[in-house]
């Protein structure tokens, strides 16, 4: 599986759905996720803070996954707008098995026309820009993720990208995969 670095993305939108499917790779039966990241070009992608990831591949050398999240993030809006990447995203979706976007991801995908006359979520603060982005998606407010169509599934801001990610672990992998992912990365723990 594929998670696309870029400058600006939001640390938790690109970390949290890492660590979930790193996690459920390990402790699952078969391993069943393999994680790379993919940048713009190979140079390293500077997030939010000065979190920096270093591309396992370029847009021009990566290879196909089953499955490709998009994060979310300031650096969401220029992405919008860059053709090469939007043209990659519509190559990718065509192929995937899934294709998920965390937060303002969701931008770029209703940029690419994935979520023409479908439901979508994003972070509370962009339901308007989606919807200028993409006039015909029907934007669900205050839901943690939703289920576009039979491929692609969007989730809310920034934390909900980790429920998305189990959420997912739990579709492709089982309930006792996902199970042992949250107890062993002691989500949603309390005291």
């Amino acid at each position: 599986m594929a998670i696309l670095a870029f400058d600006d993305m939001e640390v938790l939108d690109f970390a949290g759905p890492y660590e979930v499917f790193n996690v459920a790779g390990e402790l699952g039966d078969g391993h069943p996720f393999s994680v790379f990241s993919v940048g713009l070009t190979g140079a390293p992608a500077v997030g939010r803070g000065g979190f920096t990831v270093q591309p396992t591949y370029s847009l021009d050398d990566a290879p196909p996954p089953d499955l490709l999240v998009i994060p979310g993030g300031a650096g969401t809006r220029p992405l919008t707008k860059d053709d090469r990447l939007l043209d990659w995203v519509r190559e990718r979706a065509a192929e995937v098995e899934l294709l998920m976007s965390v937060c303002t991801g969701a931008l770029v995908l209703g940029a690419a026309g994935l979520l023409e006359r479908k439901p979508a979520t994003t972070h509370h603060d962009a339901y308007d820009e989606l919807e200028a982005i993409s006039p015909t998606t029907k934007v669900v407010r205050g839901q943690r993720f939703v289920r576009s169509s039979e491929t692609t599934l969007t989730s809310a801001g920034v934390s909900a990208g980790v429920d998305l990610a189990l959420h997912v672990v739990q579709l492709l992998a089982g309930q006792q995969t996902r199970e042992r992912a949250v107890t062993e990365m002691e989500w949603m723990w309390q005291s």
